[in-house]
């Protein structure tokens, strides 16, 4: 068919001037992911040997352990949490019991509470809260290690610098020294936490037991698409709680399509020039307050780092009626 699909489906087409937002799609995947995607479409193979040599690569070239494709951070925040859960009672989840399960505890900073939680509460798992989002009353040392207990399988941390979470939560370092010493492992929610590269292992290397990216934000691959990097401890056993096995992960298809995609993505993000992106970025603000500067109305200003807090230029542009 011909002409532009969204034309044909009354679908207005977006100029999108606020970030890599899952409501209107994320980012713009590359021709060389778009080939890729197309490539693997082409051949039937088995999904579990494709998803190893997959995972093999990716943990090549993050400088991990292990890695994990998922269909979304939120996904793989669902997947770790069970996976957390299993590890700690030594059996499969698919094994446990609504009690057994409702028995574990995770441990979370109020001052990172969002709407993502419902990825590890409706697998029936306790939500342990601590401190309070403002600096009133800081969070404290012995406030983590009073409220890790015998059933704690895991802290999860949202890693947002001067992005969307409050003030409020111990810093990561001061959570996984105190984590780490209760036994009790660490993950990271670092979805949006890209720029920069080195985050798909730096959270990992400081001792954290698994970092979730997006793989359809920064990463510019498919939206529907998520990568876990990690422990290979933790993500042999969130691999078999995953698609393609029978259990809770198995509603959580992930395509040969978007395997390929993903790893297409990641491969051109550890290989860009970062520096000369960052470059390129701060020189359209200025291409931009350039095209705007005969008109009074409006006021183009820079804005650093972006709405995620990760350090990358934007700009905002105002509007103001004049006289």
């Amino acid at each position: 068919m011909k002409g532009d699909i969204y034309d044909r489906l009354g679908v207005r087409k977006l100029i999108n001037a606020a970030g890599t937002y899952t409501m209107v799609g994320g980012s713009r995947m590359s021709r060389e992911t778009l080939e890729a995607m197309c490539e693997a479409s082409g051949s039937f193979v088995e999904i579990r040997e494709l998803q190893s040599r997959a995972h093999e690569r990716l943990a090549e070239i993050t400088n991990n352990e292990s890695a994990l494709i998922v269909t979304g951070a939120a996904a793989g925040l669902y997947v770790l949490a069970a996976a957390c859960v299993s590890l700690k009672l030594g059996r499969e989840f698919r094994y446990l019991s609504p009690s057994e399960v409702g028995q574990c505890e995770i441990v979370v900073f109020r001052a990172h509470r969002n709407p993502y939680d419902w990825s590890l509460r409706q697998l029936g798992i306790k939500l342990v809260e601590i401190g309070y989002p403002n600096m009133i009353q800081p969070t404290t040392v012995q406030d983590l290690e009073e409220a890790i207990t015998d059933n704690t399988v895991a802290v999860f941390y949202t890693e947002m610098k001067q992005g969307w979470v409050a003030e409020g939560a111990l810093s990561l370092d001061t959570t996984l020294l105190v984590a780490n010493r209760c036994g009790v492992p660490v993950v990271v929610d670092g979805a949006a936490q890209l720029p920069p590269v080195d985050n798909l292992w730096a959270f990992n290397r400081m001792g954290a037991q698994a970092t979730v990216f997006s793989g359809g934000k920064d990463l510019a691959g498919p939206q529907a698409s998520g990568l876990i990097t990690g422990s290979k401890r933790l993500l042999d056993v969130a691999r078999e709680t995953a698609f393609p096995n029978y259990g809770i992960g198995r509603m959580l298809k992930v395509g040969r399509e978007e395997i390929v995609g993903l790893l297409a993505a990641v491969e051109q993000y550890v290989s860009m020039d970062h520096e000369a992106r960052a470059e390129w970025c701060q020189n359209q603000i200025e291409v931009l307050r350039k095209s705007f500067s005969e008109y009074r109305n409006v006021e183009v200003t820079d804005s650093y780092p972006n709405e995620a807090g990760q350090p990358i230029a934007r700009a905002i542009v105002s509007f103001s009626r004049e006289g």
